[in-house]
């Protein structure tokens, strides 16, 4: 018996559409250009996951801050795909991974070599500014070799400070 295909009334389907090579088009939008110029396929959710982490410029957070924020989505995506999405960010180098001695991850949009405060009283993690971090000449042991030397220095406000830490912070940088 062989079975009658309708037509698809004007919507495309995987097999009928036009193949599109990764490209670094500036009109694919610069999300889809730094996803696939990391080589990592710029999907709906991969897309909209990325404008989440990068839309704000330089920032930390971690995966349940992004999945609180993923939730006002059309489509959220679940815990695991962001876990799983910001995973496949760092291995393409899009992203840095801090991992604290708590188990606590956190990621960074700044993958460059930098040092990190930790506010330990607002749970808030910030760049310790370039002229305040000594030079750090570690030396690997036999058979191995340094290949990135990562800072925390972990904070909490002053008792006798009644404003906020993160307030008195940003004074300090100006």
């Amino acid at each position: 018996m062989r079975v009658k295909r309708r037509k698809s009334c004007g919507v495309r389907t995987a097999t009928d559409a036009p193949t599109r090579n990764v490209s670094n088009s500036p009109e694919l939008g610069p999300l889809w250009v730094k996803l696939a110029g990391a080589g990592v396929r710029p999907t709906r959710q991969r897309l909209e996951l990325a404008e989440i982490l990068f839309g704000q410029g330089e920032r930390h957070f971690t995966a349940e801050m992004v999945y609180a924020e993923a939730r006002s989505l059309r489509y959220p995506p679940s815990l695991g795909t962001v876990y799983n999405t910001l995973n496949q960010f760092v291995q393409s180098g899009l992203l840095r991974e801090i991992a604290f001695y708590d188990s606590k991850l956190w990621y960074d949009t700044n993958t460059g070599p930098h040092s990190h405060y930790y506010w330990e009283d607002t749970d808030e993690l910030s760049d310790i500014p370039i002229e305040h971090i000594p030079q750090l000449n570690v030396p690997a042991p036999p058979g191995a070799k340094v290949t990135a030397v990562d800072v925390i220095v972990r904070v909490r406000s002053d008792e006798a400070h009644g404003e906020c830490p993160m307030a008195r912070f940003e004074q300090f940088l100006k």
